[in-house]
C-alpha cells in the first residue's frame, strides 16, 4: 500500500504512531508551520529625532508620537542629533533624553542606557 509507521508523539506512554504516507505527513507539517510564520507579527523599530535645543511644543508632539508607537506594541528608538558645535553641550542631550524618560515610566521602559554613537546619542524604549 506504499504507507509508512510514523511515530507522532515519541514522549508519550505508549508511544503513538500512525501509518500514513510519510511524504504527505512532512508537507502538512511544512504547511502548517508556513502558517503559522504568516500570522506572526514582526516587531517594528520606530525612530524618533530630536536635537538638544528642540522646543517644548515640538517635544510634546514627538512624545505623543512615541506614546502611540509604545502603545501599538511597537519599539522605539529616540535619537538626539548633535549638529556642528552643539556636541559641545552633550549634558543637554542627556537632559533631554532623563526627562524623557520620565515622561514615559508609565507605558515604556529604556531597554539600555543611552549611548553615545559619533554625534548622535541615543536610547531604546520598549512597551511594558
Amino acid at each position: 500500500m506504499n504507507l509508512d509507521v510514523v511515530e507522532i508523539v515519541p514522549n508519550a506512554n505508549p508511544p503513538v504512531c500512525r501509518i500514513i504516507d510519510f511524504k504527505k505527513f512532512l508537507y502538512e507539517q511544512k504547511k502548517k508551520e508556513k502558517e503559522i510564520k504568516k500570522k506572526q507579527k514582526g516587531i517594528e523599530v520606530k525612530e524618533i529625532r530630536f536635537t538638544p535645543g528642540t522646543s517644548e511644543h515640538d517635544y510634546k508632539f514627538k512624545k505623543q508620537h512615541i506614546e502611540n508607537f509604545l502603545k501599538e506594541g511597537n519599539r522605539v528608538r529616540v535619537i538626539i542629533f548633535f549638529k556642528g558645535r552643539a556636541i559641545l553641550h552633550k549634558e543637554k542631550g542627556y537632559e533631554l533624553l532623563e526627562k524623557l524618560t520620565n515622561d514615559l515610566r508609565d507605558i515604556g521602559k529604556v531597554e539600555m542606557s543611552p549611548k553615545m554613537e559619533g554625534n548622535r546619542l541615543s536610547v531604546t524604549f520598549i512597551p511594558l
